[in-house]
């Protein structure tokens, strides 16, 4: 089964190896056709600290590495 991969923008680096991802989705509504811009975000492990607020990066899932983290950063 292969891993899911998203690309999307750090949005908070506060925490230790941990980054905060938007990422941001498009999608027609089904009754009224209108195009509707939803955003979800991820806590995203980053072992080397290196990604700052505003990159972008791409990110893949991953085993759980705490109780929130489910993703892995794997380029910026």
């Amino acid at each position: 089964m292969s891993k899911r991969v998203v690309q999307g923008i750090v949005v908070s680096d506060k925490g230790d190896k941990t980054v905060v991802v938007r990422i941001d989705r498009r999608f027609a509504h089904p009754l009224l056709k209108k195009t509707i811009r939803k955003s979800k975000r991820y806590s995203v492990h980053d072992p080397e600290n290196k990604f700052k607020v505003g990159d972008q990066v791409r990110i893949e899932e991953c085993r759980p590495v705490s109780k929130t983290k489910r993703w892995q950063v794997i380029v910026g």
